[in-house]
């Protein structure tokens, strides 16, 4: 279970890295903040960190659904249907806000 929750933490920070480029200028000006330009940086980077969140989502997903056909000694972490519950729910959250900052630079010009 700990490679699931690391692996989730993991695509979720990647996801946040790869819309650095784009997020990073406009939180600058509305914090009233100069240089957001800097984050346009990370723009030749994000299918990098992209797919690197897709591939840290991957492994959740593989890593969750791998534990429930696993039977589980009793006791375990695993063996709790509330906790295997939470952590699905957990790494569906991860996945759709994942994919929110992914794909952040396409639908942007129509939220803002």
């Amino acid at each position: 279970m700990r490679k699931t929750v690391a692996a989730t933490t993991a695509a979720v920070g990647a996801a946040v890295v790869s819309a650095l480029c784009c997020v990073g200028p406009l939180v600058a000006v509305f914090l009233g903040l100069s240089g957001a330009g800097l984050a346009g940086t990370f723009e030749p980077l994000r299918p990098y960190f992209a797919a690197g969140a897709g591939i840290a989502l991957a492994a959740g997903h593989a890593g969750l659904y791998r534990e429930d056909r696993k039977a589980c000694q009793p006791g375990a972490l695993c063996a709790d249907a509330r906790t295997r519950r939470r952590m699905r729910v957990v790494l569906w959250i991860a996945t759709a806000v994942a994919a929110a900052f992914v794909t952040f630079p396409y639908w942007s010009r129509f939220a803002f």
